[in-house]
């Protein structure tokens, strides 16, 4: 048997826990018609794939999301016990997050509603479409081959309307990451909105995120100060300080520095200075980080970590990995197409939405870990040069080993029905 496909189910067995004898069942085969079904990927197409000799009714199949006796939140459990050990064994777990919108279409969906696209809206006009908000937490992997860092999904939150905000969401996931891995420390890293995050005073998390140009600074205040005798209310900050704006306008004190941008170096001016944002964090001070292009092309960031110890390098370079999350939004709905499971009734679109997230990581898990000495992917003549895959071609790679399995499964491995099918095998691989 090919051994990359024995790894692959070694590593679906470690989820039976979580489900039923039949459930397992349903659930191995529904995951292997996910990985190899080319085009839109409704349950009536998975279940061709799934029940080739229709064993087993349809209806088993469009139950599993809606009715099934099984736990999200334990597959995720069970997926980054999984992968923070094998990843990072020790030292600070780094972390992303951020939501996006998953398109949905019926008004009959019980979980969808309007929300603001970020990928079509602009500085100018706000575009919204029916969906579901879903707030994602990744883990930031380091490739092998090097380059930007990969977003694998950990843990997903559904945002409803009139619900839970995507704060309180967010924080409850990081707290239930706290509890997986008690003895962990975390850097999270998010764009401004989730900015609030670095005064919810999270267990054993750093914050790195954007701050706002007219944000109100205040300088820290000093432990001699606090000890002072006064009556009334002991003081709780500083001085007022200029907004960042007014600091990068008037700061003379720059430094050189070369920041790693998802493998390029940028040669860039910084400054740092420790702040009290008291509006935000009143209890904490935070490292106040101004990034300046030389050239004068962009205009200047501004960036805060709750971690004093971390340098301007670290946190640009931090902040510019959280990219990765956003190629994981575009690669779970184009790839995987995660939005076209056809579910309506709660928690059928939640846990299909999730499940869809979580594949992303299993994929790429066992990617790196199963195929470490051989290309994985197919050479082309117009991309002789390609060092790095994608992740495109780590589904192709599984598809294909998931295809050869399937259609050779009772023929001789040495029959020349294998050499004359192994390019349709590459063809379905590839298929979209």
């Amino acid at each position: 048997m090919n051994p990359d496909l024995d790894w692959w189910l070694n590593l679906l067995g470690q989820f039976q826990p979580v489900f039923t004898a039949p459930g397992f069942a349903v659930w191995v085969r529904l995951v292997s018609a996910w990985v190899r079904c080319p085009g839109r990927h409704t349950l009536t197409r998975l279940y061709l794939l799934a029940e080739p000799t229709h064993q087993r009714a349809h209806d088993a199949y469009h139950r599993f999301f809606g009715k099934g006796a099984w736990s999200m939140p334990e597959l995720w459990r069970l997926l980054a016990q999984l992968m923070v050990p094998t990843f990072y064994p020790q030292g600070h777990i780094p972390l992303n997050l951020d939501d996006t919108l998953f398109h949905k279409s019926g008004r009959k969906n019980q979980s969808a509603a309007w929300w603001r696209d970020a990928v079509r809206s602009t500085g100018q006009k706000v575009v919204h479409g029916f969906g579901l908000n879903l707030v994602v937490l990744t883990l930031a992997v380091k490739p092998p081959w090097g380059g930007e860092p990969l977003g694998l999904p950990i843990n997903l939150r559904l945002h409803r309307k009139h619900g839970t905000g995507l704060l309180e969401l967010a924080q409850a996931m990081l707290e239930d990451l706290a509890r997986w891995f008690p003895d962990r420390h975390f850097a999270l890293c998010a764009d401004g909105f989730y900015a609030p995050l670095a005064g919810r005073s999270l267990p054993r998390t750093h914050v790195t995120s954007r701050l706002r140009r007219d944000a109100a600074l205040f300088a820290p205040l000093s432990p001699k100060r606090r000890r002072q005798s006064h009556r009334g209310r002991p003081r709780t900050k500083g001085r007022p300080l200029p907004t960042p704006q007014k600091i990068a306008q008037h700061c003379r004190s720059w430094q050189k520095a070369t920041v790693n941008r998802r493998g390029k170096l940028l040669h860039r001016f910084v400054y740092t200075q420790q702040v009290l944002w008291y509006r935000v964090c009143p209890k904490q001070p935070f490292l106040l980080v101004i990034c300046r292009d030389p050239t004068g092309k962009e205009p200047d960031d501004f960036f805060f970590t709750t971690d004093l110890q971390s340098t301007a390098v670290q946190v640009l370079e931090q902040y510019g990995e959280r990219w990765s999350i956003e190629d994981t939004f575009k690669n779970t709905k184009q790839h995987l197409r995660g939005q076209d499971p056809q579910v309506w009734k709660d928690p059928g679109p939640e846990r299909a939405a999730a499940f869809s997230f979580w594949l992303y990581s299993l994929v790429w898990f066992w990617h790196l870990t199963a195929n470490q000495r051989k290309p994985a992917w197919i050479p082309h003549p117009w991309y002789p040069e390609k060092s790095r895959p994608s992740f495109a071609d780590a589904l192709a790679t599984l598809r294909r080993a998931l295809w050869q399995q399937s259609i050779f499964s009772q023929s001789d491995a040495e029959s020349d029905s294998h050499k004359n099918m192994a390019h349709l095998i590459d063809i379905l691989a590839c298929a979209a």
